[in-house]
């Protein structure tokens, strides 16, 4: 018998590598399909939870873009009538309460941002700087993304 070097004894096939087993190739191939399967549901599973996350966003966002004018007439009625003001607190906290908070714009003093203001007119003045000369519809964050941007009229300082 020859003696055979040992790297050459790994590298010749054996009997048993050399014929094909079927049950064993079948086995492999059915679990193949199955890792494939159960691969396939988690992500349809994942998809499905990302859809009803988003289908429940946009419902409560309807739901809240709903109420906003609701809440523009009652600001107004704040601040037509003095008697209403004890109103205001007890609005700003159940507002705040819904992740719902009003976009900053004190006429004179905020600084335009088209982000969070709609301009409906601007002054003809020249200036460096475009700052909010009057408030005509609040604007709302809800959850602190831009539900409705602030509906503003613009100076130039």
């Amino acid at each position: 018998m020859k003696k055979t070097h040992p790297a050459e004894e790994s590298t010749q096939p054996t009997q048993q590598q050399s014929v094909a087993n079927p049950q064993t190739d079948m086995l492999a191939e059915l679990t193949n399909d199955l890792q494939r399967t159960r691969a396939d549901f988690e992500n349809f599973r994942k998809q499905v939870e990302v859809r009803e996350q988003n289908a429940r966003n946009m419902a409560k966002l309807s739901t809240v873009a709903k109420v906003l004018p609701l809440l523009d007439d009652i600001d107004r009625a704040i601040s037509s009538y003095a008697e209403l003001a004890p109103l205001k607190k007890s609005l700003d906290k159940t507002l705040s309460e819904l992740n719902l908070k009003p976009i900053e714009a004190i006429p004179g003093q905020t600084e335009f941002n088209p982000d969070l203001h709609d301009a409906v007119s601007m002054d003809d003045k020249e200036g460096e700087k475009e700052i909010v000369a009057e408030v005509l519809r609040s604007g709302y964050y809800y959850e602190n993304e831009v539900l409705r941007p602030a509906m503003v009229k613009v100076t130039h300082l």
